[in-house]
């Protein structure tokens, strides 16, 4: 079976919400050969980004957000001891500190690139959901980061995004960060207008930004 049929399915499986069809394909991927990494970017990823801007657009609902959830996570735990291994084989980049930001409770897309940038070799710290924003900034000092990764899926919570920038400049660490955000509603208009270093508009998308990031800091 070709490569990009496979991850056709994958994506397909995501958006269908078929876990049994995901985690088979999963296995099918690895028997083919396609890198882990690809599955998930090109395969999986693709479908969850495509069910996101359906709900955010208000033509799926949480039923279905919920489903792909599932699916997604049916395929990873086929695919995990995979990206294990390939997390042992590449050299260390640098820590983040993620999560979604205060009054947010979605975690699928930040799920996504806290997989994806532990697996390429970042040491991740995911805080997980409704995060305050005081918490972002004592986890990334216990924890030494160098990045702080800030989810906001809704609107009305991506004020927070700036209020944890402007409690960074108040205490004199602006500069010892990183700062991304990330989420459907947030723009490079809203990144600009923030401070932040950069927006993230995909799993991909994040871990390219952040190693021009990490280099030039």
């Amino acid at each position: 079976m070709e490569h990009s049929d496979i991850l056709a399915t994958l994506k397909t499986a995501i958006i269908d919400g078929d876990a049994a069809m995901a985690a088979d394909y999963a296995d099918k991927a690895l028997a083919a050969g396609v890198d882990p990494l690809m599955a998930v970017e090109q395969g999986l990823s693709q479908g969850m980004t495509y069910v996101g801007d359906r709900f955010e657009s208000g033509d799926a609902f949480l039923p279905e957000l919920l489903m792909a959830a599932e699916t997604f996570t049916a395929a990873m735990n086929i695919l995990q001891p995979a990206l294990e291994q390939m997390k042992k084989d590449r050299p260390p980049r640098g820590k983040v500190v993620i999560g979604s930001v205060k009054g947010d409770v979605h975690n699928i897309g930040k799920d996504i690139v806290a997989t994806v940038l532990g697996i390429n070799g970042y040491q991740v710290k995911d805080l997980g959901v409704d995060v305050p924003s005081l918490t972002f900034i004592e986890e990334a000092e216990r924890f030494n980061a160098d990045v702080i990764g800030l989810s906001a899926i809704m609107t009305t919570t991506m004020p927070y995004q700036q209020e944890v920038i402007e409690t960074l400049i108040a205490k004199n660490l602006r500069d010892r960060y990183v700062v991304i955000i990330g989420g459907g509603s947030v723009t490079q208009q809203w990144t600009d207008r923030i401070g932040a270093d950069a927006c993230g508009r995909s799993a991909v998308d994040t871990l390219e930004k952040l190693g021009r990031l990490i280099k030039r800091k």
